[in-house]
């Protein structure tokens, strides 16, 4: 007799009900899959069940009715064990998320969660092909804008290039998408604001235990000038060793690898989850450190994917990793991780852990 179990993409219901139709929206929203109603949690067919001639129609209907956008799924009647069941199958949807009676979920293993609201929020940028950064924020207009930050950024495009870009600050602006019809993006705002960012706050701490800091430090600058300031910050609170070579310059040997952790810092600038409440966070301890930042890894990769390079890298920010890069901060997308794990091995010093940690993403050197 045939086993059947319920998966990532398979559901059991012994009735068309409402959690059938979740299901399908879940499966809408995930990889796409498939309901058999007439099944028992245990994955034997219910004896008695039977499927009318409209049947099928009626439930299609239904989930057409009670899903927003509409989704109709493939309804039919196979055999199983000598027994007669529906199947009701949906491929993963293009626009998503696909909500059912105002919620939305997704597939986990073999059961249904309700996404946050970070989740489906990206999930309907990333269906639209588009990014968070690359949206008009209402509350801003050009005026907060820094023209000489803007031409900062045209120097460092510039640099070393054979085909230098020679139109005026706001003309590059608007080329990059960052001004839309006059008004000025997320990505603009947190690229070349003139004054605070709160939204892109990072907090600093030198520790000597886990509840006992001597030093502390909040930034809440522009993106590209975050850089160097948290930079010299951690170059105030680690240690530096002079190695005498015979030459009549000293060697310096900073605790460690600086390009790796400079890379860290842009990685965690570049791929911060700029919609949640929460702030990055960088603690430094006698023999650690600690980065924090809002923001997990899609689902779609893991942390072994990450660290071998076997991934698509996906910008969470896209206007501002396009920016970051034009302005050779980063090399490439998705090369960042590899060149923070080779300049640790070449240090001599242990390889940094990274991990999903909470609400977010944490790297410990």
């Amino acid at each position: 007799m045939k086993q059947l179990k319920e998966d990532f993409q398979t559901e059991f219901k012994s009735s068309f009900n409402d959690g059938v139709i979740e299901s399908l929206s879940a499966f809408a929203n995930t990889k796409g899959g498939r309901v058999l109603v007439g099944i028992a949690n245990n994955g034997q067919p219910i004896k008695g069940f039977s499927i009318g001639e409209e049947t099928l129609q009626k439930w299609v209907n239904e989930i057409k009715n009670k899903t927003q956008p509409s989704i109709i799924p493939d309804a039919m009647t196979t055999e199983i064990n000598g027994f007669i069941i529906a199947e009701l199958s949906i491929k993963e949807f293009p626009i998503k998320p696909v909500a059912f009676k105002g919620r939305y979920y997704k597939r986990i293993n073999n059961s249904n969660h309700l996404l946050s609201l970070a989740e489906i929020a990206d999930m309907h940028l990333r269906s639209f092909n588009t990014s968070w950064d690359s949206y008009i924020n209402p509350e801003k207009d050009i005026s907060i804008l820094s023209l000489e930050k803007v031409n900062a950024f045209i120097s460092n495009c510039n640099n070393g290039k054979q085909y230098p870009i020679t139109d005026d600050p706001l003309t590059v602006l608007n080329k990059y998408d960052l001004l839309k019809d006059g008004r000025v993006t997320n990505a603009g705002y947190l690229l070349f604001t003139v004054g605070e960012v709160f939204d892109s706050t990072i907090e600093l701490g030198r520790f000597s235990t886990p509840t006992s800091i001597k030093d502390g430090a909040t930034i809440r600058t522009d993106l590209f000038s975050e850089v160097d300031l948290v930079l010299d910050f951690v170059r105030k609170h680690i240690n530096k060793s002079y190695i005498i070579t015979g030459d009549p310059k000293r060697e310096e040997r900073w605790q460690y690898p600086m390009d790796a952790l400079r890379e860290i810092i842009i990685n965690m600038i570049v791929h911060r989850d700029y919609m949640h409440y929460g702030d990055s966070s960088i603690k430094i301890y006698d023999d650690y450190i600690e980065f924090f930042n809002p923001g997990r890894l899609p689902e779609n990769i893991t942390v072994e994917q990450l660290l071998s390079g076997d991934y698509s890298s996906q910008a969470r920010n896209r206007k501002i990793a396009s920016a970051f890069k034009d302005a050779q901060f980063i090399e490439k997308y998705g090369s960042g991780i590899k060149r923070i794990i080779e300049g640790f091995a070449n240090y001599g010093t242990k390889q940094p852990v990274f991990e999903n940690f909470q609400h977010g993403f944490r790297v410990i050197v």
